[in-house]
């Protein structure tokens, strides 16, 4: 038999590979001297690159804060613990630094409704966190617009950059405005004689239920807040580490750019784009091409090295392989084994029927 792929795969894998071999061409014939770019790394201060890797660390912890803060809207309490949350949002960020497009968001919903039907939580759980990924990434915008604000009023922005920053904001809020008018606070009473696709959309729709929520709503905006200042003063810290000394807003536009540049993965990491993305607007502020894009390396396996080796240790904790994550995680991955679930230790179950017999 003759196996064909879809059309549309392959116009995808095309763009790619020619939109990649484009940019290893620019970058080999118009590039920097990759021997000085080597020899910026001798010079590297391991204790400020140690000091990135920790807040970029601590901006992981307080970003899967604000998304159990989502989650806690989205679902009947009581809400999964902290530590759930946390495993599985650090599998999402290791999917999504070795794999192209998207995939870590659907693995770390995979990952979480897993352990929640462990438990034996109700149907629709991960229609449910599917939405509560996408209300968890429109809290980017919060930070984003304060960054764009700050960079344009004090950074020297290049003229290229400028235009794309505009771009991502106008998206931003047409997103957010659609999420707000399609958000539905969870209310079992509403999944009542619905079809199975009327129910998963609602579902969905319940995890957009933090946007009806003012103050859930601002303590989840607050640590995305937090995360993304972690990340500002992980950039500037990592500049140190490679003795560039821009000030404080250059470390902003750097990271606005960066954010920009991994928006759209078309291959793992973007690696080159990023790099480029990251040296143009540190030439305005006098850095040498080498150093630039040598930091753009540096920045780059900074930033990977808190999801890939964390991401590592909960995938081993959690029993899952890396070619689950090459699949598309649905539904479907999220489901265990009857046998399984009777594994669970019988806490949870005591806990449940104790409640029950409270409430009955």
């Amino acid at each position: 038999m003759k196996l064909s792929l879809p059309s549309s795969l392959l116009v995808r894998a095309a763009f790619v590979l020619a939109a990649a071999a484009g940019l290893v061409a620019l970058v080999w014939w118009r590039g920097p001297e990759w021997g000085a770019v080597a020899d910026a790394f001798t010079a590297v201060r391991w204790e400020w690159v140690v000091a990135a890797v920790g807040l970029n660390l601590l901006s992981v912890v307080v970003r899967s804060i604000a998304w159990r803060t989502v989650i806690a809207e989205a679902l009947p309490p009581p809400p999964p613990r902290l530590p759930l949350v946390f495993s599985a949002f650090s599998v999402g960020l290791f999917a999504n630094a070795v794999l192209p497009g998207r995939i870590g968001e659907l693995a770390r919903v995979a990952v979480l409704t897993r352990k929640l039907r462990l438990q034996r939580r109700a149907d629709g759980t991960w229609a449910a966190l599917i939405g509560t990924v996408f209300a968890h990434r429109l809290f980017d915008l919060v930070p984003t617009v304060g960054l764009i604000l700050y960079v344009l009023i004090t950074a020297k922005i290049p003229h290229w950059a400028a235009g794309s920053l505009v771009i991502v904001c106008v998206i931003g809020f047409g997103l957010f405005a659609f999420a707000v008018a399609s958000a539905r606070y969870q209310n079992q009473s509403v999944l009542e004689g619905l079809g199975p696709i009327r129910r998963l959309i609602e579902m969905s729709r319940f995890g957009l239920g933090v946007m009806h929520r003012p103050l859930p709503a601002a303590i989840a905006a607050f640590f995305q807040c937090l995360g993304w200042l972690c990340q500002f003063f992980a950039v500037y810290v990592a500049m140190r580490a490679f003795d560039i000394h821009a000030p404080l807003p250059a470390a902003g536009l750097v990271l606005l750019l960066m954010n920009v540049a991994t928006l759209f993965p078309l291959w793992p990491g973007n690696i080159g784009l990023l790099q480029a993305v990251v040296a143009l607007p540190l030439r305005s502020y006098g850095v040498a091409a080498a150093g630039a894009v040598a930091f753009g390396f540096g920045l780059q396996a900074i930033e990977a090295s808190v999801g890939v080796g964390v991401g590592l240790i909960f995938l081993a904790r959690e029993g899952l392989s890396f070619a689950m994550l090459r699949r598309m995680p649905d539904a479907g991955e999220a489901e265990v084994p009857e046998d399984e679930a009777e594994e669970v230790p019988s806490r949870d179950g005591d806990e449940a029927r104790a409640r029950a017999r409270v409430s009955g």
